[in-house]
């Protein structure tokens, strides 16, 4: 069976869909990452041992406008997920982030918070296109996953809030109908963007808690407004050999 293009408009105030080599000074690419789009599908509905999310296609619908942000951030890492079941179990005692924790008190430069600059987008819009790809075993059931990510959906329910690169930048989605017309493409976006964040994970395979990292790159490009995404197992993704592996361009 051939699986169907589904297509989202999302929209929202604000995003920032951070670039790699920039970690503490933000500055977002000019258009959502397939990353952060497949985020916005998984929260929606998705099984992932089931299946995963493949973008297709990412429309921009308004201009590309910055935005420069000063924001105050935590130092602290949250803990990973056996740490914070070991605090709801009682085996360890908690221990809190402090945002005002400094050197004086904590006897660490890593605690507490500082302000950092973030130059985010403001005022996005984007049609996502994507396709339900079924891990082997599984094709027979991709007319019963379609059905059950049209019914949420369009009744805009979702796992979670979904958000453009930041928890803090909610996007909001409605589901585009088959002929359905809507807002054409921002033509006057034509930006050659280069090497570009395709996602964190590895995609090839159902992945689960303990998956390790697995960043991808490819060459992005937007014409017209259009930027195509290319197969995650396309030659045109670049991957690490190994998961957790570096990655050279």
């Amino acid at each position: 069976m051939t699986p169907k293009q589904h297509v989202l408009e999302a929209w929202g105030d604000l995003a920032c869909f951070t670039q790699p080599a920039l970690k503490v000074e933000r500055f977002s690419y000019p258009v959502i990452t397939p990353s952060a789009a497949r985020g916005i599908f998984d929260a929606i509905c998705v099984n992932r041992h089931k299946y995963r999310w493949q973008i297709t296609r990412i429309e921009v619908l308004e201009p590309v406008r910055y935005i420069a942000l000063r924001r105050n951030e935590v130092k602290e890492k949250s803990p990973g997920t056996d740490t914070i079941l070991a605090w709801m179990s009682g085996k360890r005692e908690p221990e809190p982030i402090r945002a005002d924790a400094d050197e004086a008190t904590s006897g660490s430069k890593e605690k507490g918070r500082t302000q950092r600059q973030t130059m985010a987008l403001k005022n996005v819009r984007y049609r996502l296109h994507a396709e339900i790809r079924p891990w082997p075993g599984y094709e027979s059931e991709l007319p019963g996953m379609e059905g059950k990510f049209r019914r949420r959906a369009l009744a805009g329910q979702c796992i979670n809030q979904p958000f453009f690169g930041c928890r803090e930048f909610p996007a909001f989605f409605r589901l585009i109908e088959p002929g359905e017309e809507g807002k054409p493409p921002e033509e006057t976006v034509n930006q050659e963007i280069g090497w570009m964040l395709y996602d964190v994970f590895d995609q090839s395979r159902p992945d689960d808690s303990t998956s390790a990292a697995r960043v991808s790159i490819f060459h992005a490009r937007i014409e017209n407004g259009v930027l195509e995404v290319p197969a995650y197992e396309s030659d045109l993704v670049h991957k690490p050999a190994v998961a957790g592996g570096v990655l050279h361009a």
